[in-house]
């Protein structure tokens, strides 16, 4: 251990002839991990927020969809085929959508009627995961001579369905007729309730089956687009990139990020706000460090001088008192990383916090602990308390010994 070393922890050690200078360094260093635990716990739930939501909006839509600008794909089989063929897909469905509306006893509503194969399109949606009435696999099998309807939870509740209520979906467009297109009108029997947790999905989407959703729109054996889930969500853009390219012009695809690019945009827009307002505390701690570390420096006048007589370098001086700086803020930061991983632990575990569900798609306060995140906060606060010691440990090694031992 350098000598450099040894005397700034005595420095820190030492009882100051001016307990002022120590009281600073205390609240700079409880700044700085004040401002570490902030930046940890808030960014953490912020993390835990965007990794629901994202596990929330994979479980209705798939990673990848493939369509043409025609809105109608005739070979189906040609397309799944293609995306099979790819090592990055796992699993390809078809699908059919369309507008309606949804008459009940209690009222009527528009909706997105999405038709779905069984059971490939449970590979690539997490459908059986939302269901909190029935099955999927009751839209194969209603158990009648209706076809099977699932709907979302708010939707149900809006309209006072249950598990075996029978309604009526109507496509505005409708069928041609010998006096025009007239809206088309067919009975359906609901056989499941799913709850995503995102109330755009619940209170709209309603599954059927692949087959009676080619009927109801009139669409023969064509289908509005083709689902793909991939090893890497991540690069669900370059899948869908590459297999639009290959199945040639008229193919369009879409991937999860762009469908929600707002959304993530704004969640990551806030995160950067928020690290850079929070950052502002340890910046305030830092001001205290500059504080205490020329107050220290005017103190320790004549202990520099006799260093500096003794043989020590203007350099070794400014070692001294930035250490003392870097030790006072790496000490608050690893006080600050401590409480702020126990302050997560204890909001992932307990759940005190409860968010109004009619307002937030997650009742509890969610915490995700990022590594990475954790690692740029700790080096921000170090790197911070480091830069507050240069103008301090500059002015105390361009001290004179001649002008700090004169009057001693």
């Amino acid at each position: 251990m350098g000598f450099e070393v040894q005397v700034a922890l005595r420095y820190l050690r030492a009882r100051r002839k001016q307990t002022f200078i120590s009281l600073i360094s205390l609240l700079s260093m409880a700044g700085v991990a004040l401002g570490v635990c902030a930046l940890i716990v808030v960014l953490s739930v912020m993390g835990g927020f965007e990794g629901q939501l994202k596990e929330k909006i994979l479980g209705v839509n798939s990673h990848v969809m493939i369509f043409r600008l025609t809105d109608q794909i005739n070979d189906p089989a040609r397309v799944i085929s293609a995306a099979q063929a790819d090592p990055e897909v796992l699993e390809a469905t078809p699908y059919v959508y369309g507008q309606v509306m949804i008459l009940a006893g209690s009222g009527a509503t528009g909706a997105l009627l999405r038709g779905i194969e069984l059971p490939s399109a449970l590979k690539v949606l997490d459908l059986e995961k939302t269901m909190v009435q029935g099955s999927p696999q009751d839209l194969m099998d209603p158990g009648g001579s209706l076809p099977g309807l699932v709907v979302g939870g708010a939707l149900a509740r809006k309209l006072g369905l249950m598990r075996g209520s029978m309604v009526n979906v109507v496509n505005p467009l409708g069928e041609e007729t010998p006096v025009g297109r007239a809206p088309k009108s067919e009975p359906f029997r609901v056989v499941g309730v799913f709850e995503s947790g995102m109330y755009q999905y619940d209170s709209t989407l309603c599954y059927i089956s692949l087959p009676a959703a080619q009927e109801f729109f009139g669409l023969g054996r064509a289908v509005n687009g083709v689902e793909l889930k991939v090893r890497d969500i991540y690069q669900a853009g370059k899948v869908g990139t590459r297999l639009s390219r290959q199945l040639g012009p008229g193919y369009f695809a879409r991937d999860w990020m762009a469908a929600n690019h707002n959304l993530f945009a704004a969640l990551k827009l806030e995160k950067i706000t928020m690290f850079v307002i929070l950052i502002l505390i340890v910046l305030v701690a830092a001001f205290g460090i500059v504080s205490s570390l020329i107050m220290l420096v005017m103190e320790k006048t004549r202990d520099i001088g006799i260093l500096k007589a003794m043989g020590a370098t203007a350099a070794s001086i400014r070692r001294i008192f930035m250490l003392e700086g870097l030790i006072i803020g790496t000490v608050g930061t690893l006080v600050g990383l401590a409480s702020g991983l126990i302050l997560c632990g204890l909001l992932a575990r307990y759940k005190f916090i409860d968010l109004p569900a009619d307002v937030y798609p997650l009742s509890t306060l969610p915490v995700e602990v990022e590594p990475l995140v954790v690692a740029l906060v700790a080096a921000s606060a170090v790197v911070i308390s480091l830069l507050a010691t240069i103008y301090p440990s500059l002015a105390a090694g361009r001290l004179d010994p001649v002008e700090a031992l004169r009057y001693e």
